[in-house]
Order: structure tokens, then C-alpha cells, then sequence
């Protein structure tokens, strides 16, 4: 079971060797091509007046963000092997699932000796991407994927080595992400308090789950009593492929500051409640799509956009009996790495304030997803803390 404090505690200390690595490693002759990357991407974010940092305070950010990337990288995969999702284990496992994990550690290096542990995680990732279920996930917006070659092997190595750890006095697994319930609420302290850097920077705080709950009561309920599910007439418009509404049928709620997700992961629920007593003979699978294109985020903080839709795909697959990623269905979730104030189509107070659009955007941004999501008068709910 997840042990939320200490797993905090323990992965603080790991962020603080990576972001170390990375540092000496932006700087390196040995891989020019980092810190040349480094410094065009700062040219261009000041360009378009993205940032207003010096180098060095925007390399800081940049740092923690790519080090945040691999850390919760490998706590997803290892929350998905712990608990069966994936067959083969290939980082670790509590019981024979470590022996095997390194075993298959073993094995890679046999069949590629020149390359290092940094190569066997990104092929492990590689291989997540390739899942329906998970391939947002593992997928182009990751911040690992846009300088994969900026951590260094021997940090990699550190990062494989703290999650085989085993307490000397029992004999176990230090950190076992095993949870027949599937409660992801731990991330949320990763976010919150993974960096402190961060957290001042985004003003990163859980929502309390009375607080999320006081919210939605007042907010989401009241805006499907008022607008309902869909729009009246939806079942003569939906796909006969998928059972998805069209997209003009919606009932739609976004956090436009989502966090870790807590306010999504809530409305889904509710949604997927409301749905079943609507169509009770409605596949589950048809069901959860519908909720989920109900559900919308956006959030500055690209750790933020990874935890919740990591979340939000296990509660699809959870409510579907899903315990394989190899025959999970594929769900569209409907989130975004950016700017709520500054990306997608600007309007009302935007203009008047002089803003204009963003040419500019950094790669765990997805300009299309931006665009499609923060659309003006396109929601019926709109919740925040």
C-alpha cells in the first residue's frame, strides 16, 4: 500500500539529485545539443513575451519541470505495474515482480550493452505510449520528450534504484503502489508539495475534499438540473459507431485551473452517476466517453495536466472493470497544458485588457487542445478554488 508521507518525503530528496544532473548537464560539453536547445527556446519564449525571467531563473523552472517529468513518469508506470495493469513488470513490484522487473533489466542491456538506463526507461515509456489507454500519458507532451538525452544515465540509474529499494528491516519494497481501490489522491500531494519551487510559483494547494464537493454541489449540479445531460433530441444525433453525443449536444464544465484534478475527477463521478440513472441499458464504456467529454481542465504547471489525466483515465477504466492495459479502451480526455487568461480564443476582458492571442507556445502546450477547450461561451459550468 502507498505510504503518502513518507512516498513525499523519499521523492523530494530524488527530485533535488535530478534537477542537479540536469543542471550540470545544460551546461555540459558533452551534449552541446542541451544547452543549445535551451537557450533557443528561451529566445523564442522571450520573443513573444512568454517570459520576463533571465536565463538562468527560466532554466531553473525549465529543471524542475523536466525532473518533475521523470519522477512522476516512473510513479505512473510503477502505479500501473504494481497493480497488474500491465503484465510484465519492468521498474519494480513488490513480491516476485521485483526479481522479474530486474530480470527484464537485465535482458534490455544483454540486447543493447552501449546504452544506459536513461535508454531502458524511455523504452519502458515507449512501450506505455503504444497502449490506447495511456498513450496521452507517455505520449508528445510529456516534458520528458522534449530533451530525452538531457538527464544523464547514472541519474536515470538513481531513479531505478530508488524504486527497487527494499527496507533493510522487513525485507520489502520502501515504496509499494499496490491499491486494490485504485485511489490516486496521493498524487495530489506530488503536486502540491513534490517542489517547493513550484508550489510558490503556481501557488500549487489541493482543494479539500469538502471544499470540492461544497463547490460542485453549488455550481455543477444546479448547471445540469438547469441545462441537462445533453441537449433535448440528442439521442437522434448520436454516433451509431461510439454512442458519443455530438459535440453541439454536450453538457460542459471546465476548472480552467485544474491542479491535479480534483474538481474533474469529482464531476466525472457525478456525471457517470447521472448517466446511469438516465440510460441504465447503456454500455459502461459508451457511458464514461460521455462524461468524460463532459469534463474539461487547463493548467499552467505541465505536472498538473499529467497527474489528472492520469487520474481521470484510471477512474474511465475503473468504472469499466478495465484491468489490463492491453485490452483498456482508448478515452478522449478533454485537458490542456497553458494559460487559461492567454491561450485560445480571446474575447471580453482579454481584448479590452490589450491581450493578444500567443504565438508562442512551450512543447507540454498543445495549441490545438487549447484551442478546442477554452472557446468562449462554450460551457454551461465553470468551477474553481
Amino acid at each position: 500500500m502507498i505510504d503518502r508521507k513518507s512516498l513525499l518525503n523519499d521523492l523530494q530528496g530524488l527530485l533535488t539529485k535530478l534537477e542537479a544532473d540536469l543542471l550540470e548537464r545544460s551546461a555540459s560539453a558533452d551534449v552541446p545539443d542541451v544547452g543549445r536547445a535551451l537557450r533557443e527556446e528561451y529566445a523564442a519564449a522571450q520573443a513573444a513575451a512568454r517570459t520576463a525571467q533571465s536565463f538562468e531563473e527560466w532554466r531553473s523552472d525549465a529543471i524542475t519541470q523536466a525532473a518533475a517529468a521523470w519522477v512522476l513518469s516512473c510513479v505512473f508506470a510503477r502505479f500501473l505495474e504494481d497493480n497488474g495493469l500491465v503484465e510484465t513488470p519492468k521498474i519494480a513490484g513488490p513480491g516476485e515482480r521485483l526479481k522479474r522487473a530486474r530480470d527484464e533489466h537485465e535482458l534490455y542491456f544483454r540486447a543493447h550493452p552501449t546504452l544506459t538506463d536513461r535508454d531502458f526507461l524511455l523504452a519502458i515509456f515507449d512501450g506505455l505510449r503504444k497502449h490506447a489507454a495511456t498513450k496521452d500519458v507517455f505520449g508528445e507532451h510529456n516534458p520528458i520528450r522534449d530533451l530525452p538525452n538531457w538527464l544523464s544515465g547514472d541519474a536515470a540509474a538513481v531513479l531505478i534504484a530508488f524504486f527497487q529499494t527494499i527496507d533493510p528491516n522487513s525485507g520489502v519494497l520502501v515504496h509499494d503502489f499496490t491499491d486494490p481501490d485504485w485511489d490516486t489522491r496521493f498524487l495530489g500531494d506530488l503536486y502540491q508539495d513534490l517542489s517547493e519551487a513550484a508550489r510558490k510559483k503556481y501557488a500549487l494547494l489541493q482543494t479539500p475534499v469538502f471544499v470540492e464537493e461544497f463547490i460542485l454541489d453549488r455550481t455543477l449540479d444546479p448547471a445540469i438540473e438547469e441545462f441537462g445531460l445533453a441537449r433535448p433530441g440528442y439521442e437522434t444525433r448520436i454516433d451509431s459507431m461510439t454512442g458519443r453525443l455530438d459535440p453541439v449536444d454536450r453538457f460542459k464544465m471546465i476548472d480552467p485551473a485544474c491542479g491535479s484534478g480534483h474538481f474533474l475527477l469529482g464531476s466525472f463521478a457525478r456525471l457517470m452517476d447521472r448517466w446511469r440513472k438516465k440510460e441504465p441499458g447503456t454500455k459502461t464504456i459508451v457511458l464514461a466517453q460521455r462524461a468524460l467529454d463532459s469534463v474539461h481542465g487547463v493548467d499552467l504547471n505541465p505536472f498538473a495536466i499529467a497527474i489528472a489525466r492520469f487520474r481521470l483515465m484510471l477512474a474511465a477504466l475503473k468504472e469499466c472493470g478495465s484491468r489490463r492495459l492491453s485490452d483498456a479502451p482508448g478515452f478522449d480526455i478533454h485537458l490542456a497544458c497553458g494559460d487559461s487568461l492567454l491561450h485560445g480564443a480571446l474575447g471580453g476582458d482579454q481584448l479590452s485588457m490589450g491581450w493578444t492571442s500567443l504565438d508562442h507556445v512551450y512543447q507540454p502546450e498543445d495549441r490545438e487542445a487549447l484551442e478546442g477547450i477554452l472557446r468562449p461561451r462554450s460551457f454551461h459550468a465553470v468551477v474553481a478554488n
